[in-house]
């Protein structure tokens, strides 16, 4: 689901000469379209939230399945126009909102607890997985039958999705009964948390957008910069992975793990500035990977301190997600061509670095709401390996110990 998701607007960006010469319109039409998408998953995603936690996995699986369908098959067919292809684009965008959503859903009520962490590290491997995926896709489905072929493959991926929806059981996707205030998710933290994740996701998003161009830019050869970025979506895929599992195996702690690797990330993107193949080889090898291995630890820790709706939640924080997605590339390349590219890797740097300082911000506020507002169920945090270091008890047996 999420390589459904996500995979129209990476094929969009790696087909872009294509798509822009069939339709005829510019670089600045293209900059809109893929705002467009991210725009539209976002406001979908805070929207959307609430519903898929009313809807259970079934029916919102279905609903996922059936937009990306429509949208992706919609475009292979329909887009004839720059103008056509933005109503598509909206389509996609709310239809990747309701994959992320949805995926989210399904790992916090079907996947076990000792197991989510890993779930949540192979979900977000997913995103590096579509950049691949919609790269291979130039040289393979492309260039034998046409760009419209590719969302071909797309719509029939959502159809294949929507078919699996119908094949989860009733009784197993029903969402629960509303549930009191005092396990509904706490807003404030989910708030601080979701302007973390749009400004490290505007550093990230412009990292995969400009790192092949600054890797030509400072001498290497097209195709180096092309193995640089492979690299690093392959490390970032290992990375994803290993945090979610590494998560498994403790009790919490995983805001502390995520502001880490985003102070990496801005180190190494500082580090970007430098204009010499020798540094930004290793350096963007190791913002790609370790910078940005953080999006799938980050939405398992949100949809832990969920409670009893983490698609509500977990929806605040994919829409930063969106946002930055959206924003930042655009951003980065406003600084480019006025300051050029060192002064924009600082401020990408600088960007990432007031994320990790509002991850532990929003860790300080989910912990102050846990002490206030104890779950209904024990609930462990604070890390540790054999225990949790605390754990909550239910109101009525006296608050947090």
């Amino acid at each position: 689901m999420t390589t459904i998701g996500t995979l129209p607007v990476f094929l969009l960006s790696s087909q872009s000469v294509f798509v822009r010469e069939e339709l005829g319109f510019d670089e600045t039409r293209f900059g809109i379209a893929v705002g467009t998408f991210f725009a539209s998953a976002a406001v979908a995603a805070l929207l959307g939230g609430r519903l898929a936690d009313r809807a259970g996995r079934r029916r919102s699986t279905v609903l996922a399945g059936t937009l990306a369908a429509a949208g992706g098959l919609g475009v292979a067919v329909a887009a004839h126009s720059w103008e056509v292809l933005i109503g598509l684009l909206v389509v996609l965008g709310v239809a990747n909102a309701a994959c992320q959503v949805t995926a989210n859903l399904a790992l916090a009520r079907a996947v076990p607890p000792h197991r989510r962490g890993l779930g949540f590290g192979v979900k977000q491997a997913a995103i590096p997985v579509s950049i691949m995926v919609a790269g291979l896709a130039v040289p393979t489905v492309t260039v034998l039958g046409g760009w419209r072929w590719t969302y071909v493959l797309t719509g029939l991926g959502g159809v294949a999705i929507a078919l699996a929806g119908l094949t989860i059981a009733r009784s197993t996707s029903a969402a629960p009964r509303a549930a009191p205030d005092e396990d509904r998710p706490p807003m404030r933290p989910l708030v601080v948390t979701m302007a973390a994740i749009t400004l490290a996701s505007a550093a990230a998003n412009s990292l995969g957008a400009f790192l092949a161009s600054w890797g030509f830019a400072v001498g290497l050869t097209p195709s180096g910069a092309g193995v640089l970025m492979a690299a690093g979506s392959a490390v970032n895929i290992a990375l994803r992975v290993t945090s979610g599992h590494l998560a498994d195996r403790r009790h919490g702690r995983n805001l502390p793990v995520v502001a880490w690797q985003m102070l990496a990330g801005a180190v190494f993107l500082g580090l970007l500035s430098v204009p010499s193949p020798w540094v930004v080889v290793p350096a963007g090898l190791l913002a790609f990977g370790l910078g940005w291995s953080w999006p799938g630890l980050l939405l398992y820790a949100v949809v832990r301190l969920g409670r009893d709706a983490p698609a509500s939640a977990s929806a605040i924080v994919q829409a930063g997600a969106f946002v930055g997605g959206a924003a930042g590339p655009a951003l980065f390349g406003v600084v480019v061509g006025t300051s050029g590219y060192p002064t924009a890797w600082w401020a990408a740097s600088v960007a990432f670095a007031a994320a990790a300082v509002l991850v532990l911000l929003a860790r300080r506020m989910f912990l102050a709401d846990l002490v206030r507002r104890p779950p209904r169920e024990p609930f462990g945090y604070g890390g540790g390996r054999a225990s949790p270091a605390h754990t909550t008890t239910p109101p009525e047996e006296g608050g947090p110990v």
